[in-house]
């Protein structure tokens, strides 16, 4: 009788380690996360800032190019 108390404590102890360490390790992926969605955004700001820039040099070359061949 001793042996299956102990065995049911053990287990429930162990149990109670596991959901611990678990609500902890997913706390911790969840900062990463939550880390790296801002940084995708910023990523994400970044390239649409550049297609935006390029747009502009591709408009200023080709006025650049009408005007050289005006003169």
């Amino acid at each position: 009788m001793e042996s299956v108390i102990t065995a049911v404590v053990t287990g429930v102890l162990t149990l109670v380690g596991v959901l611990v360490s678990n609500s902890r390790s997913q706390a911790v992926i969840q900062v990463k996360l939550d880390n790296l969605a801002i940084q995708v955004a910023k990523h994400n700001s970044m390239i649409e800032r550049q297609y935006a820039i390029e747009k502009k040099v591709a408009v200023l070359e080709n006025d650049f190019e009408q005007m050289r061949k005006a003169v």
